[in-house]
């Protein structure tokens, strides 16, 4: 069974690890959000289109289209490994990296744990 390609969701899925709202690439492209929202919705999207939006994003258009998860984490981390700001036509946005989005949710969930902790053992000496 061949496994269909949905270049929109890959697009979409890119955009939201890389933390890139769709007025930007929307306006990176020169259409509005709500056009720009049919493109992530598309199964096939055209090429000048997906080179556009690899621009937009800073991946490779190979990235969008022969999409694998582990592969995208492992391209956009290394692509803004020492980047934190950036700069463009369409105003300043953040970059960051997923792990540590990932390590930063993790002390924020053990954080709250310890939080937990702390009202039990006070309710239990009361």
């Amino acid at each position: 069974m061949d496994k269909t390609i949905r270049i929109g969701p890959n697009i979409k899925f890119i955009r939201n690890i890389k933390g890139v709202k769709q007025e930007v690439v929307a306006t990176g492209l020169g259409i509005s959000q709500p056009e720009y929202s049919l493109i992530e919705n598309s199964d096939v999207v055209d090429e000048q289109i997906i080179i556009q939006i690899a621009q937009i994003l800073n991946v490779t258009p190979e990235l969008i289209k022969e999409f694998n998860e582990n592969q995208a984490f492992y391209s956009i981390e290394n692509k803004v490994e020492n980047t934190t700001i950036s700069e463009s036509a369409h105003g300043i946005h953040q970059v960051f990296s997923p792990v540590e989005k990932v390590v930063e949710l993790y002390e924020r969930l053990l954080a709250s744990e310890r939080e937990k902790i702390e009202i039990l053992k006070s309710q239990n000496n009361k």
